[in-house]
């Protein structure tokens, strides 16, 4: 009886564990710089691996924790100064 999962070694469980890693880097990433385009696309990334079983499931977790939080700091930042941008300075 064939199966549907790739072996361990397969192209498919590495994209998948590669997704996991960048919805962590892009997550951490939209903390800095664009969190309006990174966030979302951490949490997609995240919600994929996840589904799809990664291996890496603690990273696909920080990935959609970050994802999520860099939604949360862009709404505080919006409600702080009406902007979408910051700066450090006055």
């Amino acid at each position: 009886m064939p199966t549907t999962a790739p072996a361990r070694g397969g192209t498919g469980v590495r994209d998948v564990d590669g997704m996991a890693v960048a919805s962590f880097v892009l997550g951490l990433l939209g903390l800095l710089v664009m969190n309006l385009l990174l966030g979302p696309i951490a949490i997609v990334l995240a919600a994929l691996a996840l589904r799809r079983g990664t291996a890496r499931r603690g990273r696909a977790l920080l990935g959609l924790s970050l994802g999520v939080a860099d939604l949360v700091v862009l709404a505080v930042l919006i409600g702080a100064d009406h902007t979408v941008s910051w700066s450090l300075g006055g």
